[in-house]
C-alpha cells in the first residue's frame, strides 16, 4: 500500500525524503516519480467516485466501501475488456 510522507515508519510505501545538504540519488528520484504517478491515479479514482456519489452511502455501512470499490473495479475491467 502506498502512503504519503506522513506515514513514515509504518508498513506503507512512502516516497524518499531529501537529507539535509544531500540531493536524492537517481534511483530514489525514479522511485518517487513512479510513486507520484500511481498515487495520482488512485486520487483521481477516489475523486470520480465522490463525483458519482458512490461513496456517499458507504459511511453508514461498515462494508459499504468495500463493495463499492469492488463494483467500480469490475465495471472498469468490463470497460477494458470491451
Amino acid at each position: 500500500m502506498l502512503g504519503d510522507g506522513a506515514y513514515i515508519n509504518t508498513a506503507l510505501v512512502v516516497p524518499h525524503r531529501k537529507r539535509p545538504g544531500r540531493p536524492l540519488l537517481k534511483g530514489e528520484e525514479e522511485d518517487n516519480a513512479a510513486h507520484r504517478k500511481v498515487r495520482a491515479r488512485v486520487e483521481h479514482v477516489i475523486g470520480r467516485m465522490k463525483n458519482y456519489k458512490i461513496l456517499r452511502g458507504c459511511r453508514q455501512r461498515g462494508d459499504g466501501l468495500h463493495h463499492a470499490v469492488q463494483a467500480v473495479a469490475r465495471m472498469h475491467n468490463l470497460a477494458l475488456a470491451a
